[in-house]
């Protein structure tokens, strides 16, 4: 099973490939669930699915509660829904939506949404599109391959990186070190980013992994 955060870029390109790539790898057994950056992001995101698989099914937090809001993040993630819906063959796509103790809905960032459902899940790998295509080193210039997570979360400290950015890294270790098997930063907006990642020996962006220490 795995986890795609999607961020708005890559929903804006021209040509995407997103939509055949999940469609390619849910034809080979994979699991896919969507992390959508907004949930106008959300709904687009299913309705183009659906144009030709009537696989993707929109979630809130909300929806059997599956995202408690807690202060001023997330509770536990509640996975049943989630596991139901992929066992049926469904794609989850999920709203950065928490549900909140009145009730009503709390934003919170896409990132923090797909960590915390990754570890919940214990997912496989988790894939945070980002349009700077992963973590440059500032001294070379280039992207940095790998990171442990105690690496990207000193990174996600360096207040010179991209707001966004430090929010993916952080996101990304964080869910390394509670039980993902690793997590990528990358451009989605590349041709096939999902496959090429997934499923091949190429490496694009820049990848947490290491050791995990169970949360």
């Amino acid at each position: 099973m795995i986890v795609v955060r999607i961020d708005e870029s890559t929903l804006a390109a021209d040509g995407t490939t997103l939509y055949a790539d999940l469609a390619f790898l849910v034809e080979r057994g994979q699991q896919p669930i969507i992390v959508a950056p907004s949930a106008d992001a959300a709904r687009t995101i299913v309705k183009t699915i659906n144009r030709t698989s009537d696989a993707a099914v929109g979630v809130s937090g909300a929806d059997a509660g599956m995202l408690p809001a807690a202060g001023e993040g997330l509770g536990a993630v509640q996975t049943r829904l989630l596991h139901t819906l992929l066992s049926a063959g469904y794609i989850p796509v999920v709203e950065p939506l928490a549900f909140g103790m009145f009730g009503g809905d709390v934003a919170v960032h896409a990132d923090d949404v797909a960590s915390a459902v990754a570890r919940s899940m214990a997912a496989q790998r988790a894939l945070f599109f980002h349009e700077n295509g992963g973590v440059i080193d500032s001294l070379t210039q280039e992207c940095i391959a790998e990171l442990t997570p105690a690496e990207a979360l000193t990174l996600a400290d360096d207040a010179l990186l991209p707001h966004d950015l430090r929010a993916a890294i952080r996101a990304a270790a964080l869910g390394v070190r509670g039980g993902v098997g690793a997590a990528d930063i990358l451009d989605g907006r590349m041709a096939h980013a999902t496959i090429v990642e997934l499923l091949t020996a190429r490496h694009v962006g820049t990848r947490v992994m290491g050791t995990v220490f169970m949360s």
